[in-house]
């Protein structure tokens, strides 16, 4: 079955950098026919879509984070990156992996998105 693992959670300091891999198995060589995206969720409020990718490349950001994180993948790899640079306390949370067959079409909606990762924990403090 399509797994998602995520690595690379940690606790940063405000102003920091962080690395986030998701690897994908179960999907064979297709990978590189998915959209991916990275959701975050803290205590409390709902999950919410950070970045996403399409299969084509193009990338899509929450205006949150636009500017401070940057989305990539290795389709050679089956591997989903996240990298977020000046963190602020407001971007702790869990941060999820996820995946969907309808690779051309960007969305930052979790209901778009069928496979999910068990999330990776950030912690910034300030």
């Amino acid at each position: 079955q399509v797994q998602l693992v995520e690595s690379g959670g940690d606790s940063v300091q405000a102003g920091g950098s962080l690395g986030l891999s998701c690897v994908v198995s179960g999907i064979g060589m297709t990978y590189d026919t998915y959209r991916m995206a990275w959701f975050r969720q803290a205590p409390g409020k709902e999950r919410e879509g950070v970045a996403a990718i399409a299969s084509t490349g193009a990338t899509s950001s929450a205006d949150s984070v636009k500017g401070r994180f940057t989305i990539t993948r290795d389709n050679a790899k089956n591997t989903l990156f996240l990298q977020m640079d000046r963190l602020e306390p407001k971007d702790a949370a869990v941060y999820y992996c996820a995946a969907d067959k309808r690779g051309r079409l960007l969305s930052l909606r979790p209901d778009q998105y069928l496979y999910w990762g068990q999330g990776t924990q950030v912690t910034v403090s300030s």
